[in-house]
């Protein structure tokens, strides 16, 4: 996912649920205070008095967490498995 600073809160906390935590840390906290927030990033930072230049940081921090998450995600486990049932164990 390519994160602009048009992208909505509902598509960004689909696909990056660690974007909750994030925006929480910068003061966005209506995400859990109960009160949902409709429109997009820089509509919910906007309200809440941050400037063109805090939404840009906003938006590279979280194209970096949706990165990492697609980076985890695609990462396979290479790790030997061990069949059981193949062990000659007397």
């Amino acid at each position: 996912m390519i994160i602009t600073k048009d992208t909505t809160i509902e598509d960004l906390i689909d696909t990056v649920p660690a974007s909750v935590k994030y925006l929480m840390e910068q003061g966005i906290r209506c995400i859990v205070c109960g009160e949902p927030i409709w429109g997009t990033l820089e509509e919910a930072a906007k309200e809440k008095g941050f400037s063109d230049t805090d939404i840009e940081k906003f938006v590279s921090d979280l194209q970096n967490l949706a990165n990492k998450k697609n980076d985890d995600t695609n990462k396979k486990d290479t790790t030997p498995k061990i069949d059981i049932d193949k062990l000659d164990i007397d």
